[in-house]
């Protein structure tokens, strides 16, 4: 983590949006549902999450989260729900994800379809502090929540977003060494 970071770190109070997407299929524009969570002064203050109906009927990790194409085939798409998503991205110093990489591109990729700007926010990976700062492996998301006591329903987005947000709260003390986050 870099220094001008970390003082907006204790500037904001740890204000960040954690979010997880689920998806259809191994395609980033199918995003089925999304969790958001909301921190302030790292206080849980908003819980929300959504589901949305792909570009497609072709759903292959209805396994991991039981999300199917009757499922979703009635809720808004992407592009339908940005405006109401896109005000949990307000006021946010940064977004937290577990593996970001994936939850980034996800991101990315909606909004590109969507023809909406991407928000301007930095990504904190929940993998990665895990990693760095508890030595935790394997670094998947019940892994770590196992060993900090969180509970999670996992490949749920509501509870899978909860639970970054979470371990992104019980990082927050630990965060003056440097490199981090990244």
């Amino acid at each position: 983590m870099n220094s001008r970071f970390d003082k907006q770190l204790r500037q904001s109070g740890g204000s960040f949006l954690a979010i997880d997407f689920e998806t259809a299929n191994h395609d980033p524009c199918s995003a089925c549902a999304i969790g958001l969570v909301r921190v302030q002064h790292n206080q849980i203050v908003c819980r929300k999450s959504f589901l949305i109906r792909p570009r497609t009927n072709n759903f292959y990790f209805s396994y991991l989260h039981r999300i199917t194409w009757d499922t979703v085939k009635s809720q808004p798409s992407f592009a339908e729900l940005w405006p109401e998503l896109s005000a949990y991205f307000n006021d946010v110093e940064f977004l937290v994800a577990h593996n970001a990489r994936f939850d980034r591109g996800v991101l990315a990729a909606c909004c590109c379809e969507a023809k909406v700007s991407m928000p301007e926010l930095s990504f904190v990976c929940t993998m990665v502090l895990a990693r760095r700062l508890w030595h935790i492996h394997p670094t998947k998301l019940p892994d770590v929540c196992r060993r900090l006591g969180i509970p999670l329903n996992h490949h749920n987005a509501a509870s899978d977003s909860e639970a970054c947000a979470r371990i992104m709260i019980h990082a927050m003390p630990h965060l003056n060494p440097p490199n981090t986050l990244h």
